[in-house]
């Protein structure tokens, strides 16, 4: 039975995510393969190439770094996260990804993104971390609004957690029968209506395909959230998340702030390490 890792988005609430994968990076807890969503998948990909402490650590040293995420990077360039100094200048310059570990371990890693032309979501295999697949994971991190479009493939892509934020369901027809998913909200919490609807219908009217798909997100989440915890009480899913909402917003230039979100992930996780090994038998 294939056994995989379901990680969700949620911009900066991912670093929640990035201390529970350095607790299992640490305990050498393996799985055959992964799928992370936006910010899922930008931390999700230090997993796959065995780098703990680097998500934490590039993102407190760039928190306030203009070209990394800025209002002034939005005016400059048409994204918040500055897509050159993001995924060129500091995994090829300034914190090196480790590509050679990355392109030798057999864990699978997948990237969801959504193609704005059909609203639908896109399941990406990323083999090497190159410039192309670079390119992905980016679009799945593309947020509307903050965002160029992504154009790759053929496509046209933007966030994949428009619409597919947690990609359960669909690994499973993969073939991982058996998966720990990392949400970044609480148990109980619920997705609302996005307020910014008028505004996004304006600023992307050309695509009415991803604009049904983002008035009906909230449903969409709120279904995949419960399907979740189905899968946990039949035995099939190892849930990770927050007791409660994580003292964190969608961006952050704070690092203290960062450096206690990524704690509460690796509590969550060392506290539960018996229980998850538990569940891998």
């Amino acid at each position: 039975m294939a056994t995989g890792l379901v990680m969700e988005g949620g911009a900066m609430r991912g670093i929640f995510t990035a201390g529970i994968l350095d607790v299992l990076l640490e305990n050498n807890i393996e799985i055959d393969g992964t799928i992370g969503v936006s910010a899922g998948a930008c931390f999700g990909c230090n997993y796959k190439s065995k780098q703990i402490g680097r998500s934490l650590r590039y993102n407190m040293k760039y928190c306030n770094d203009k070209r990394y995420c800025s209002v002034a990077s939005l005016i400059k360039t048409g994204d918040m996260f500055g897509a050159d100094f993001c995924y060129n200048v500091i995994p090829n310059e300034l914190d090196p990804f480790d590509f050679d570990t990355f392109r030798e371990n057999k864990v699978t890693f997948y990237v969801v993104a959504t193609d704005i032309i059909t609203g639908k979501p896109v399941y990406k295999k990323i083999d090497k971390c190159n410039k192309r697949d670079l390119e992905w994971i980016r679009a799945s991190a593309s947020m509307p609004l903050v965002s160029r479009i992504v154009e790759i493939d053929g496509r046209k892509l933007l966030d994949g957690g428009i619409s597919s934020s947690i990609p359960l369901r669909a690994f499973e027809k993969i073939g991982y029968e058996k998966n720990i998913v990392i949400l970044t909200q609480p148990k109980n919490y619920r997705k609302k209506p996005n307020k910014a609807m008028p505004l996004v219908k304006v600023a992307l009217k050309e695509y009415p395909e991803l604009l049904n798909a983002m008035a009906e997100r909230h449903n969409v989440y709120n279904r995949e959230t419960r399907y979740v915890f189905e899968q946990e009480k039949k035995g099939n899913a190892f849930v990770f998340c927050p007791d409660e909402l994580l003292p964190i917003g969608r961006i952050e230039h704070n690092p203290d702030v960062l450096k206690e979100v990524y704690e509460i992930g690796r509590k969550n996780a060392l506290e539960r390490l018996p229980e998850l090994r538990e569940f891998l038998k």
